[in-house]
């Protein structure tokens, strides 16, 4: 372990959705091995509770709207540790290069001559399929995955290329939608993805607070109200999310969530597994 990790070195390393049965087994011999570990926001009470005693725990998470610590300040940290001959783990919710500012991390190391690897981790949409039993990949139905980030600076609009991320033969997930929801729904049935493309919204994923909330896309700004502000939340797209195939599951758990929704001159959607156009569960 020594070689792998050395005194004055770093890693990134991934938290996993959540559930602390969901980390790797390197990320937790990193965690055990770790003098210093500077944690994220996302990283829920059950992974901080595997790290020793002894390892030092510094918060330096980021929320829409609340940063405890710059990017650059994070950098500065990271730097000093390492170069004072700590052993820094960078621990980050989900995977550290997705959607995770992975680069800019290791590059201020790399450039202080601080030797940083990356260890993976399951990011929210792998896990939120898995959770959902769908794949987010399927024949005849979604030929490509793609993920795209929903943040966005205060009240600018989302800088995506619409035309692309509407292709009706992919599955597409936004990480961080919530507040863009409304915007994600209207510009993808703009550039012509149907009204009825199902939408799978999900939050706290992995954790027993779980939810997931499936809908269509014309309703999708409606839907979003039923989640928090504060909470973390995925927004999934595409027909592959229609055909679970743990329908006998979804069945058991689905249940309305008593909105009155606006009524859609979109065209109904191809007959699909069991799909419930807003039916909200918890697991």
């Amino acid at each position: 372990m020594a070689d792998e990790f050395p005194a004055g070195s770093a890693w990134l390393v991934g938290a996993g959705p959540g559930d602390p049965d969901l980390l790797t087994r390197k990320a937790e011999r990193l965690l055990r091995t770790a003098s210093v570990v500077f944690y994220d926001a996302l990283v829920g009470k059950g992974i901080l509770e595997l790290i020793p005693a002894s390892v030092r725990k510094v918060p330096v998470g980021k929320r829409a709207g609340r940063h405890s610590k710059d990017q650059e300040t994070i950098n500065d940290l990271l730097v000093a540790a390492a170069m004072a001959g700590e052993r820094v783990v960078r621990l980050k919710g989900g995977d550290p290069s997705i959607f995770g500012r992975s680069m800019e991390e290791c590059s201020a190391l790399l450039q202080a001559g601080v030797p940083v690897r990356i260890c993976p981790g399951i990011t929210a949409a792998s896990a939120a399929a898995a959770s959902a039993g769908v794949s987010l990949s399927l024949r005849g139905l979604a030929r490509r995955v793609q993920f795209a980030t929903a943040h966005k600076r205060g009240d600018a609009p989302l800088d995506l290329d619409w035309a692309a991320l509407a292709d009706p033969h992919c599955t597409t997930v936004f990480y961080m939608g919530r507040s863009a929801a409304a915007e994600i729904g209207r510009n993808l049935v703009a550039s012509g993805l149907p009204g009825a493309t199902p939408v799978m919204i999900a939050c706290d994923i992995s954790l027993a607070s779980e939810r997931m909330l499936h809908t269509r896309l014309d309703l999708l700004h409606v839907a979003v109200s039923a989640f928090s502000n504060d909470q973390p939340t995925l927004i999934l797209v595409g027909e592959a999310l229609a055909a679970g195939g743990s329908a006998p599951l979804a069945d058991s758990c689905s249940a309305s969530i008593g909105t009155v929704v606006p009524e859609s001159t979109s065209p109904a959607p191809k007959p699909q597994a069991a799909f419930h156009p807003f039916a909200s569960r918890a697991l």
